[in-house]
Formats: structure tokens, C-alpha cells, sequence
């Protein structure tokens, strides 16, 4: 399938911001994919702990097995499910401080 094809088949593909921010964050550094981790991984102070239990089966399932940018990390992994779980609400904040940080280049906020 290609990428045309694949357009819009995506989680994070219905909110402009969250896509934007999933794409640059794949496009970064690995330093910065290493803070975006921990940054990202502070939602889960926002999501329910079955939620949780779910996000740990499916880093199991795709750790180095799948075809995504972020399966062969399993703690990016466990972040970007994370911010898949989270609500639109969350998502959308958490995109957007994403989009800073990543274009300011720091995590510290």
C-alpha cells in the first residue's frame, strides 16, 4: 500500500496537530525521540489503568515486529500508545506541547 493509499488510515491522521506532531517527531533526532519519550509518558496520569494493561500487550505484540516507524523501540512504543489512549482533549495539549518543545528543542517545560 502506499503512502497516497495509506493517507487517513491512521489513529492520529483525524486531528491535524496530532499528525503533525507524530511526523516531526518521527523526522527528530534520536535525542530528542529520547525525550519526547519521557515527555510523552507523563500521560499516563491521564489514562485509566486498564488502558495501561492494554498498551503493555500491544508493546509486547510489536516490539520489533512491526511495520511502524516507532515498533523497534519498545518504550516509544509504549508513548505513542499512550497518547493514542489518551482522550481528544489530552491528545490535542499534548500535541501541541510536543510541537513546541520539538521545535524549540527542549523538554525542560
Amino acid at each position: 500500500m502506499s503512502e497516497k493509499e495509506n493517507y487517513g488510515k491512521r489513529w492520529y491522521d483525524k486531528d491535524p496537530i496530532l499528525k503533525e506532531a507524530l511526523e516531526l517527531l518521527k523526522l527528530s533526532t534520536d535525542e530528542q525521540k529520547e525525550q519526547a519519550k519521557d515527555f510523552m509518558l507523563k500521560l499516563q496520569e491521564d489514562v485509566a489503568q486498564d488502558v495501561i494493561e492494554r498498551i503493555y500487550q500491544i508493546v509486547t505484540q510489536y516490539h520489533g515486529k512491526g511495520n511502524r516507524w516507532y515498533d523497534n523501540d519498545p518504550v516509544m512504543i509504549k508513548a505513542v500508545e499512550m497518547l493514542r489512549q489518551a482522550d481528544p482533549k489530552t491528545q490535542r495539549i499534548a500535541a501541541l506541547k510536543l510541537l513546541l518543545a520539538l521545535e524549540k528543542n527542549s523538554f525542560n517545560d
